[in-house]
C-alpha cells in the first residue's frame, strides 16, 4: 500500500512514519510513505498556498490549484476513483474502524492536510475528496489527523501485526462489533491491593472468554452508552 500526506509541514511527519505500527509497516514493505510539500506546487516563488476567502470573513483559505496539482503528481488522472483522495476536515464523515477495514484494501491513498479556515470548496468538487474527521473538535491542521488515519489503516495489512489474533478482539472489531475490548492484566498478580480476577487465573478458557465476554458488555454499556444503546435497538 501506499500512502502520500499533502501538506504545508513536511517535518511533521518524519519521526511519526518511522516509529510504531506505522514504521513496522515500512520496515516490512506492506506500506510505505510519500510526503508532498504543497508548496512546491504554489504559483508564486514565496510559496504561497492561502488567500482571503471571498465574501469576506476571519482566516484565510488553502487556494485550489496548488492542492489539485499537488494531489495529481501523486494520483495520475488515469488512476481515477481507485486511489481515494481524503481530505481531513472537521466537516468530514467521522472516521471509523469499518472505514479502516475498508481503506486497508485499497493500493494508495492520498491524504490533504488541511489548514487556516479550511479548503477552497473546488478541491473536493475536482479531486472528488472525501472529507474525513477524527472527531467533534477542531486542531490546527489535518496532519495529526492523517496520521491517526494512517496507523488505523495499516494495521490491517497483512503481515504488520505481531499477532493478527489481536486484531480479531479489538475494540469495534468485526468479532466484537459496535462494542469495546475487554479488560486485560498482567503481573504482577497483585499491585497496591489490587488483585486480577480469579477466573483470569484459572486457565479455564471457557470461562475465561465468557468473563471477557461479560467484561467488553460492562465497559460499553458503562464507556459508551451511545454504542450500547444503538446495540439494543437492533
Amino acid at each position: 500500500m501506499e500512502l502520500c500526506f499533502v501538506t504545508i509541514f513536511p517535518e511533521l511527519f518524519e519521526k511519526p512514519l518511522e516509529c510504531g505500527i506505522l514504521g513496522i509497516a515500512a520496515r516490512k514493505k506492506a506500506a510505505e510513505y510519500h510526503v508532498v510539500d504543497l508548496r512546491d506546487f504554489a504559483e508564486d516563488r514565496y510559496g504561497t498556498v492561502d488567500d482571503y476567502p471571498y465574501g469576506g470573513g476571519p482566516g484565510m483559505v488553502m487556494m485550489a490549484p496548488p492542492i489539485v496539482r499537488a494531489v495529481e503528481s501523486v494520483r495520475p488522472a488515469e488512476e481515477g476513483g481507485g486511489s481515494p483522495v481524503i481530505l481531513l476536515s472537521p466537516g468530514g464523515r467521522i472516521f471509523d474502524q469499518e472505514r479502516a477495514r475498508e481503506l486497508a484494501g485499497v493500493r494508495k491513498i492520498v491524504f490533504i492536510c488541511g489548514r487556516y479556515k479550511g479548503v477552497d470548496e473546488r478541491v473536493t468538487d475536482i479531486l472528488g475528496a472525501e472529507p474525513v474527521s477524527i472527531g467533534d473538535f477542531v486542531l490546527s491542521g489535518g496532519e495529526l489527523p492523517a496520521l491517526v488515519i494512517a496507523d488505523a489503516v495499516v494495521r490491517h495489512l497483512p503481515g504488520v501485526l505481531g499477532d493478527e489474533r489481536s486484531r480479531e478482539t479489538d475494540s469495534f472489531s468485526e468479532e466484537r462489533g459496535a462494542s469495546l475490548d475487554a479488560a486485560y492484566y498482567t503481573r504482577p498478580p497483585e499491585f497496591r491491593g489490587l488483585r486480577v480476577p480469579d477466573v483470569l487465573l484459572s486457565g479455564n478458557h471457557g470461562e475465561i472468554e465468557k468473563w471477557r465476554d461479560e467484561s467488553a458488555r460492562a465497559r460499553t454499556r458503562s464507556r459508551r452508552p451511545d454504542l450500547w444503546n444503538g446495540r439494543e435497538k437492533e
